[in-house]
């Protein structure tokens, strides 16, 4: 599609969305086009907190299917659109609420914490949920003398337990595109390229490994906190370890400096399944609408609203 086209799409996206009443929001992985159409484009925390906290009737959620679903549990009196319902997660199905309820009985009193990254019937069975952007502050938030459950992403698990000095019974689910970015990869980056910062996502399979490092070069951040890290950093040039799609925003905020990904494929191919074309035809159509039965809504929302609330 032309630029020409592309910018009547996002014209008429915007046009849409007024007569609406709705908000269009995109999560940092979205496609360039889609981002530079939301009103809000951030990371799943960022998300979370400004879709419960927007007037608008109709939340258009450019994102997958687990935030479309937590956007509906913190705003039931919302209507929550996911332009495409196979925009799942494969860090979501690495778990399912039964899966997770027979864990709890082999954990009697244990304290469970899951990722934002599951589905609503996980989050029920949750204390506290948490972002990578978060995930910190909440597990130092629990009294140390109470075993934690985490779920599902190993990975963001054991560097959880390299910055916080606990133990936690981790689950072995991971991110099909972060675990692909292996300690080679940044291994490699490393040694080429001794001018450039290197910021590593937590879920990453090399995030651990990243951090014995130790040389003031590498960051372990969430996406917003890249971001944030990159426009204030004296530094030119960063590698950045993470799903390709934060790279647009980077290079929007830090004009001028040069971002490079530490892997061409990191893709994720259920982000990429919203287009331009797909926004308009959901608030033109109304679809997808995503909606959690009440009595899921209300066990999952505690640990939502905890997550909400803890950590910048």
């Amino acid at each position: 599609m032309s630029t020409v086209a592309f910018t009547e799409l996002q014209e008429e996206v915007r046009a849409l969305a007024r007569e609406r009443d709705a908000v269009v929001i995109a999560h940092n992985y979205q496609r360039p086009e889609v981002q530079d159409v939301a009103d809000y484009v951030g990371d799943s925390l960022g998300l979370s907190r400004w879709a419960a906290a927007t007037d608008a009737s109709t939340i258009v959620f450019c994102g997958v299917h687990f935030m479309a679903e937590t956007a509906a549990i913190l705003s039931p009196d919302k209507t929550v659109l996911l332009p495409d319902l196979g925009a799942g997660c494969s860090l979501a199905a690495s778990i399912t609420g039964d899966q997770l309820r027979e864990w709890k009985a082999q954990h009697p009193g244990a304290v469970v914490v899951s990722y934002v990254n599951t589905t609503a019937e996980v989050k029920a069975e949750t204390d506290y949920c948490c972002t990578s952007g978060n995930a910190q502050q909440v597990i130092e938030a629990i009294p140390r003398d109470r075993e934690i459950l985490f779920l599902p992403d190993l990975y963001l698990g054991l560097w959880l337990e390299r910055v916080t000095g606990r133990m936690l019974t981790i689950w072995m689910g991971e991110c099909h595109v972060h675990a692909g970015i292996r300690p080679a990869d940044i291994e490699r980056w490393h040694d080429e390229a001794p001018d450039a910062e290197l910021l590593v996502h937590p879920e990453c399979g090399c995030a651990s490994q990243a951090m014995a490092f130790a040389d003031g070069r590498t960051q372990i951040l969430s996406t917003e906190k890249m971001i944030n890290y990159a426009k204030q950093s004296p530094k030119q040039r960063f590698l950045v370890a993470t799903e390709t799609g934060i790279l647009h925003r980077l290079r929007q905020e830090a004009p001028g400096k040069r971002f490079e990904p530490v892997r061409e494929d990191a893709e994720c191919r259920y982000m990429k399944v919203t287009t331009l074309e797909k926004v308009r035809d959901s608030l033109r159509e109304g679809k997808h609408r995503v909606t959690v039965d009440p009595e899921t809504a209300e066990k999952a929302r505690l640990a939502i609203e905890r997550m909400v609330a803890i950590g910048a």
